[in-house]
């Protein structure tokens, strides 16, 4: 079964940015993505999770961190990619926007982040607190999440690859500093840092919908 993803445009700060959700019909719980560096919301591997979530009955958002003429100036200058104050701004921007939507606003909200994107989506958690109930991170950096991560709260799962040996002690460090958030630390065996390997993502994915559905599906936001 493959959904349809509908274009959306979502305002952050002073910019506009593109996004792809999907709606299944029930759905009581959306996931919004946050993309890893250098990447956008056409991540293959990001799509490929999100497709599944979708199958599984949840909603997913995915959207471009960076707007075109920025994606542009990152691609000659890679400065914007690892501007986390500025990306976790958008990702904070984008779950206003999910809460507020009419299309939205009556689902629960969990936040998916990869690399990069893990810090942006604990950043949102942290400012967001009544509206984020959930948050994943894939191969993420949470530690770049800095003086935020003392104030996320909600439940949190990090997966990392077993052979990406420096991000899984970065996230062990992070999770350390969430001293007020039940953080689940589960590395995946074999696996390197984009989870490239044969059955890698899939093992992404039964994670993922197991802690989303445990956490967003049953009641409204």
């Amino acid at each position: 079964m493959h959904l349809t993803p509908r274009n959306i445009t979502l305002q952050a700060d002073d910019v506009t940015l593109e996004g792809d959700l999907i709606q299944p019909d029930g759905a009581t719980g959306i996931v919004v993505f946050a993309h890893g560096s250098g990447s956008s919301r056409f991540s293959s591997r990001n799509r490929q999770v999100a497709q599944y979530l979708a199958e599984q009955g949840l909603a997913t958002l995915l959207f471009d961190l960076l707007t075109p003429q920025e994606n542009e100036i990152d691609m000659r200058t890679r400065e914007l990619r690892f501007d986390i104050p500025l990306i976790g701004s958008r990702m904070t921007a984008a779950v206003g926007w999910v809460a507020t939507a009419d299309a939205t606003r009556h689902l629960s909200i969990g936040l998916f982040g990869a690399s990069t994107g893990a810090a942006a989506a604990l950043i949102a958690a942290a400012e967001r607190p009544e509206q984020v109930r959930a948050v994943v991170s894939r191969g993420g950096r949470p530690d770049l999440a800095g003086r935020h991560l003392a104030d996320v709260k909600v439940p949190t799962l990090l997966l990392v690859g077993g052979r990406d040996e420096p991000v899984i002690e970065l996230n062990d460090q992070a999770r350390r500093q969430m001293t007020d958030a039940d953080c689940e630390l589960v590395i995946v065996p074999g696996a390197t840092h984009l989870f490239e390997e044969p059955g890698a993502l899939e093992k992404v994915q039964q994670h993922a919908v197991r802690f989303f559905q445990q956490y967003l599906q049953g009641g409204e936001g």
